[in-house]
């Protein structure tokens, strides 16, 4: 299941990148100049309360949503450096699956959709499902399934397709404690056996304590001790 990457590396870069959305008097700026970078030994958990930029920022570090200033790229991760990379999972706040697949065909459909074989992309689906303990529901529709089921089938999806960089936006709100306590730790040991980054948007403190380091988001503005370095030519500097 490893598929180590060069821990030294960046996955993925911010450089002074902003997201306003409208125009005029309506533009509302969900994320102000954030400044930052993700490699593949961090950790990261971002805070902050509801509508402060978390999961814009998020959306953007994975490429599903583009700047309106500022550059992203993902140097070390395959493709083109400032193209969104296939290598990026993202687990979805709101649930994502589709609803006339059941469990099972819903983890293996990306999986299928990219080219591996069936039988591969079925042991792999059957595999994740086992990891967030829902492998019982592998033949039920999404209509059947709770939000908290439904939202570890998302995980699972995730898992499945080996990504190097994790993205989970709110993974564990729909779940209760020992099922936070699992999807979280899931999602780092994954991240361990991967060699991929992890970051995760949470307003829950006991979810952002298992993590290794926080960045904060407040009123769209990223706070973190992180410094994007100065010899790659940007001169940045902390959010």
């Amino acid at each position: 299941m490893t598929d180590v990457v060069d821990h030294g590396r960046e996955l993925v870069r911010c450089e002074a990148v902003a997201k306003t959305y409208g125009r005029g008097s309506a533009a509302v700026v969900a994320v102000h100049a954030a400044s930052c970078a993700v490699a593949a030994e961090d950790r990261i958990a971002v805070t902050g309360p509801s509508g402060s930029g978390k999961s814009t920022l998020l959306h953007l570090l994975a490429g599903l949503d583009h700047p309106t200033a500022g550059t992203i790229s993902w140097p070390g991760l395959d493709g083109a450096p400032t193209e969104r990379p296939a290598a990026v999972g993202f687990v979805f706040q709101g649930i994502s699956l589709l609803p006339p697949l059941d469990v099972l065909e819903n983890v293996a459909l990306p999986l299928l959709l990219a080219g591996t074989e069936p039988a591969e992309a079925r042991e792999r689906a059957e595999e994740a499902l086992a990891a967030v303990d829902i492998a019982e529901l592998r033949g039920q529709l999404p209509e059947e399934l709770s939000g908290g089921q439904a939202q570890r089938v998302a995980v699972a999806r995730v898992l499945a397709a080996r990504p190097r960089l994790i993205l989970a936006d709110e993974p564990t709100g729909q779940l209760d404690a020992a099922h936070r306590d699992q999807v979280v730790a899931v999602l780092v040991e994954a991240a361990r056996q991967l060699g991929a980054g992890l970051v995760v948007a949470t307003h829950d403190p006991l979810v952002a304590g298992r993590l290794d380091r926080q960045w904060r988001m407040r009123d769209g503005r990223l706070h973190t001790d992180d410094v994007v370095a100065a010899s790659a030519g940007t001169g940045a500097q902390p959010c």
